[in-house]
C-alpha cells in the first residue's frame, strides 16, 4: 500500500466529515396522542361484558332446583361413578 494513498483517502474524509445533528431552531411542543385500534376496543368491551357477568347460570340452578323438589331429577348412579372414578383415579 502507499501511503500517499492512504494521506489522499484521509484528506478526502475530513474534508466531507458532516457534524452532528442540527438544531431546526424551531422546537414543537405536541400533545402525546394514543389510538386504540377497533380490535382493541372490542375486546375492552368483551372484557367488561365477561366482567360483569354472574359466574352462576340463575336459569340453570333456578331449573335444577324445581326438578330436585318434585323428584323428576334422576342421577344414572352408573356414570356417576365412573366420572368419580375417572377424576380420582386418572383413568
Amino acid at each position: 500500500m502507499r501511503i500517499e494513498a492512504y494521506n489522499q483517502v484521509a484528506q478526502l474524509y475530513k474534508t466531507n466529515k458532516t457534524s452532528g445533528p442540527k438544531a431546526t431552531g424551531k422546537t414543537s411542543m405536541g400533545r402525546d396522542e394514543v389510538q386504540i385500534s377497533s380490535f382493541g376496543r372490542d375486546y375492552q368491551i368483551a372484557k367488561k361484558a365477561v366482567a360483569e357477568a354472574s359466574d352462576i347460570r340463575e336459569d340453570r340452578v333456578a331449573e335444577m332446583k324445581t326438578k330436585l323438589e318434585s323428584g323428576e331429577y334422576q342421577v344414572d348412579t352408573e356414570d356417576f361413578a365412573s366420572k368419580l372414578l375417572e377424576k380420582y383415579m386418572g383413568l
